[in-house]
């Protein structure tokens, strides 16, 4: 694996030299196929990814092979086993959208070099977090969006009560006036 591939990840970025080279010695480069399953959900998740180049899609899978998209990835982005979480299955369906290098390392295997090494451990955790939490909020953001779109369902008051609710709901125990 080249040096200059792992520094060029933001993931890396910020290592040492000989670190870089601890993880290098782990990784390994894979083609993909548009089209290819990198892994499905609930799968046991022993991998962490870097898109080098092409596109894949994170995706949620499902009734009846139905998914929804949750992220697609360009070069650069991290994905899979986040070493720190320690999950047993990945929780979303990874697959190429176009013809990808994908850099692959074995989470275990990382997770001891981060184990030996603090100062690495603590340097990829941290990046890892950032990405992980920029992640979120982005993907909380679009689920707002797709919210905001459904259509509202009327608001139909019992008989009896006001738009507002009546004052029992409100704690008001109806024996005063409202508005004196």
């Amino acid at each position: 694996m080249a040096l200059e591939r792992l520094e060029g990840q933001e993931v890396f970025q910020f290592l040492r030299p000989e670190q870089i080279m601890a993880i290098s010695d782990v990784a390994e480069v894979i083609e993909c196929r548009a089209g290819d399953t990198i892994y499905e959900k609930d799968t046991r998740a022993d991998h962490f990814y870097v898109v080098l180049d092409g596109q894949v899609s994170l995706r949620l899978p499902g009734r009846s092979g139905v998914s929804l998209q949750v992220e697609e990835l360009t070069k650069g982005a991290m994905f899979g086993s986040c070493v720190c979480f320690q999950l047993v299955g990945y929780s979303l369906n990874a697959q190429c959208t176009s013809d990808s290098r994908l850099l692959k390392i074995e989470s275990a295997t990382l997770k001891e070099l981060m184990d030996s090494d603090l100062v690495l451990g603590y340097t990829i955790q941290t990046q890892i977090s950032r990405i992980y939490f920029r992640r979120s909020i982005d993907t909380r953001k679009k689920l707002q969006s797709i919210v905001g779109e459904l259509p509202r369902a009327p608001v139909r008051a019992e008989a009896g009560s006001s738009p507002r609710g009546s004052a029992r709901e409100w704690g008001g125990g109806g024996g005063g006036r409202v508005g004196a």
